[in-house]
């Protein structure tokens, strides 16, 4: 079947199964699509299954993907009930189910590694829009794949490209050496105990790292000789550890309060105003050190988590539009942007927001977001239902927003990130920031 020189049989091919990939196929297929899903892993949602350990601060009912749902349910799949699962029980109740229930949708160990259009290269204009896509895969294997595709949904993440300790945004000098050799990390930590006698170091302020400081906060009341460093770059006046019980995630909310608890009972070192330069191995341990030359005492473990970025590299043929800061789609841009804010005023996004020069191309998912934090999974499920729609040419549904945010309890538009009174504000108000009162150890 064809539309002019449009191929409508060809699958429509989903980058990556993870939560909103595998909700993409399932939303696809219900729409009569054909969906080709391609994890680069080795078992679907390889990306969750190494953050198992960490509990979410989403419930269920925030977990799962109606579409997915609807497909499972003839399986004799019942959706769980009640709490905040770990990354291990999203995966054994739900993601591996619905991975499952797709069957050969789903491959495995095929990594893509170029995106383009059939006969075209990026700087072709003419019959562009009407040649199917060309997806180069790579297996497990060694084996190479050319798959051609009506469309492509990239819902690769960024997972794997985690952000550096480097202040700049660039490894900090002596850092990849240090990884290396094991010193340095960019895991949520699992299994703590071994870190018991030990200093350790984590650098970054979001939720993973609040939760990283709860898990070692925990260790050190229970073995005081444990020492535990929290580095991050604002100064202490500019730190909000959320909106607390405002929050309408109570668990995201508890983060703060929990990391908040660490520091304010002495378990846990808050060094603020600290942006890393230097990472100098001596001794076999690390040693920090800042842009002012400021040293901390050598660690035995740094666990990075100061975020993550998109890899944009096998996209590099596709007409992309995205914003220069936060490289997310520019149509979502200004919604996410930490520089202007943080609270939960942040709209539904479906397919016209981001769609691209590149007809038919979509990023959705973490990846939807660039660089930028805070994003929840209904996020993304409320994406790829409006992609799913768009494709499949309901105009109507894909422009229906069927989804409202919960909100954070705290706008923390963060200006420049020096400046107190721009971080007691922003563009909702002022935040109500969560005050430290350090305890001596």
């Amino acid at each position: 079947m064809r539309r002019g020189c449009v191929v409508l049989d060809l699958p429509v091919v989903v980058i990556g199964a993870g939560p909103q990939g595998l909700a993409a196929a399932a939303q696809l297929r219900e729409r009569g699509l054909t969906p080709l899903v391609l994890e680069a892993g080795p078992v679907a949602a390889h990306a969750v299954s190494q953050w198992a350990h960490v509990r979410l601060f989403s419930g269920w009912n925030e977990l799962v993907d109606p579409g997915a749902a609807r497909l499972l349910e003839p399986t004799g799949w019942t959706a769980p009930a009640g709490g905040c699962p770990t990354g291990g029980e999203w995966i054994s109740s739900y993601l591996a189910p619905l991975a499952a229930a797709l069957g050969d949708v789903v491959r495995l160990g095929a990594r893509v590694t170029g995106v383009s259009r059939k006969g075209r290269d990026r700087l072709v204009d003419a019959g562009r829009d009407e040649q199917p896509f060309t997806v180069h895969v790579t297996y497990a294997d060694g084996a190479e794949e050319k798959i051609d595709a009506r469309a492509v949904i990239d819902a690769s993440g960024t997972w794997a490209s985690p952000n550096p300790a480097g202040a700049d945004g660039l490894p900090a000098l002596g850092e990849q050496a240090a990884a290396t050799a094991g010193l340095v990390t960019y895991l949520p930590p699992g299994q703590v105990e071994h870190f018991a006698g030990q200093h350790v170091a984590v650098v970054g302020a979001g939720h993973s790292a609040m939760t990283a400081i709860i898990q070692l906060g925990a260790l050190a009341e229970a073995h005081p000789e444990t020492r535990v460093s929290w580095v991050v770059r604002r100064g202490s006046t500019g730190i909000s550890f959320g909106g607390g019980t405002a929050d309408e995630l109570p668990q995201r909310g508890a983060l703060g309060l929990g990391a908040k608890a660490a520091v304010d009972k002495g378990y846990v070192e808050l060094v603020d105003g600290f942006r890393t330069d230097r990472i100098v191995v001596t001794d076999g341990r690390a040693v920090l050190i800042s842009e002012t030359g400021t040293e901390l005492a050598p660690a035995d473990h740094v666990v990075v988590l100061t975020g993550f970025r998109p890899d944009l590299s096998f996209l590099s043929e596709m007409r992309l539009d995205l914003d220069t800061t936060l490289q997310a789609p520019v149509r979502i841009a200004a919604e996410v942007d930490p520089n202007l804010h943080s609270c939960g005023d942040v709209r539904a996004t479906g397919a016209a927001d981001l769609a691209h020069p590149e007809k038919d191309l979509y990023l959705v998912g973490m990846k939807s977001y660039g660089r930028a934090p805070t994003f929840l999974a209904m996020t993304g499920y409320e994406q790829v239902r409006s992609v799913a729609a768009e494709l499949a040419g309901d105009h109507e549904a894909a422009a229906r927003v069927e989804l409202v945010l919960p909100e954070t309890g705290v706008c923390g538009g963060s200006g420049a990130f020096d400046d107190p009174e721009a971080a007691t504000g922003g563009c909702c108000g002022a935040p109500e920031l969560l005050t430290l009162t350090v305890a001596p150890r």
